[in-house]
């Protein structure tokens, strides 16, 4: 009766699972390997590096990429973890609703006994399953090399800095998904949603680098890396106004979703 009673989750998962293994199997792979670099980090590399602009090595998380910690916040949880996670969590938070509506398949849902309202929760129940199961692979990568490459990490601080990617992540997607379940334009949802996550990073780096903290603390990037949960461990405040664009975003979507006429 249990497994009955999450029909779209379910059909969600069934769809995407598979696409899991090699998503999560390239991030773990990815993680490792650019881990493997940091005991090769000599000093001609570092001299490189700090011939950027400071403002550009502020907002990348490079003005702290001379300790292990500052490497991995900076390569896995300020660039290369937001960029293929978000590329995920936008394009799958595109596709369940709008997508499917676009295509015609969003109606093996909505012809069965089941409320609309309850569609939209489960399938976006679907998209932070998915980022979920994502986050942990790559956190699956850090940890692993965490003994290999003598990183000298904390567990507990890996995990809260996973917490805030997987929140992050999963905000952006939630605002695309909702953008898609309130328009039924695939394009829209995903254009939007990208569209504020690029907005947001670069929001973030160009405050930074103009000095101005007040403008770059509102950006979501800001939230996840400012309070550096690789070396100071979990962050309530942050992890708070992370939490607070999802809740915000998918009210919206779901209150559009069950009011407007579905192209099906």
């Amino acid at each position: 009766m249990a497994a009955e009673a999450l029909p779209t989750l379910r059909r969600v998962w069934r769809d995407h699972r598979r696409g899991l293994l090699p998503w999560g199997g390239a991030l773990a792979a990815i993680t490792f390997f650019y881990m493997a670099f940091w005991p090769m980090m000599g000093e001609e590399m570092l001299a490189a590096i700090e011939g950027m602009p400071e403002g550009l090595m502020a907002a990348l998380g490079y003005d702290r990429i001379g300790s292990a910690v500052g490497y991995v916040n900076a390569v896995v949880y300020g660039l290369i973890g937001p960029v293929l996670l978000l590329v995920y969590a936008i394009g799958l938070g595109g596709r369940l609703v709008a997508g499917q509506e676009e295509d015609g398949t969003l109606e093996l849902d909505l012809t069965a006994p089941v409320a609309r309202g309850r569609v939209y929760l489960e399938r976006l129940a679907g998209v932070w399953l998915l980022v979920v199961v994502l986050v942990v692979a790559t956190s699956a990568g850090i940890l692993v090399s965490n003994p290999v490459f003598d990183l000298g990490l904390s567990v507990a601080h890996v995990l809260a800095a996973s917490l805030g990617l997987a929140l992050l992540v999963g905000g952006f997607g939630t605002v695309a998904f909702a953008l898609g379940a309130a328009t039924g334009r695939r394009s829209i949802a995903v254009g939007g949603g990208a569209g504020l996550a690029v907005l947001a990073f670069v929001f973030r780096g160009v405050a930074d680098g103009a000095g101005v903290e007040a403008l770059a603390a509102l950006s979501p990037f800001s939230w996840l890396l400012d309070p550096d949960p690789l070396m100071n461990g979990f962050d309530l405040p942050s992890v708070l106004r992370l939490v607070a664009v999802p809740l915000v975003a998918a009210p919206i979507g779901l209150w559009r979703f069950r009011r407007r006429d579905l192209t099906v």
